[in-house]
């Protein structure tokens, strides 16, 4: 699958439409993100089940201050509209690989009622 750029209009609703997406925070002239675009469109091709979106900061800074985006690039994983996985710093393809595989095997509805007992106390 291709990767796919979010806007503010398009972030929301792809989160909510889709059950397993993964965003790549980056900047035009960060050198870092540049350097990591590579590995993550490769990486989207092995992976139909997952939309690997991308939001360019500068163009789109609400969003990037929504999530509180510090550093570049970030890497946000989305499941069920839960966020799972969040961490600044680009990722060889291995690991990529092996957090989205780990991601994969999450059983959400175990997550979902952890969530809830923690803000039932």
């Amino acid at each position: 699958m291709a990767v796919i750029e979010l806007e503010t209009a398009s972030f929301e609703q792809t989160i909510q439409d889709q059950d397993f997406v993964i965003v790549d925070f980056w900047a035009p002239w960060c050198g870092p993100c540049r350097s990591f675009a590579p590995i993550y469109e490769k990486v989207s091709h092995d992976f139909d089940d997952i939309v690997f979106a991308k939001v360019d900061t500068e163009a789109h800074q609400e969003i990037a201050a929504h999530f509180q985006i510090r550093s570049i690039p970030t890497l946000m994983i989305f499941r069920e509209q839960i966020i799972i996985f969040s961490q600044a710093g680009a990722l060889p393809e291995g690991a990529l690989r092996e957090l989205l595989a780990k991601a994969s095997e999450l059983d959400m509805a175990d997550v979902k009622q952890k969530i809830a007992a923690q803000a039932a106390s």
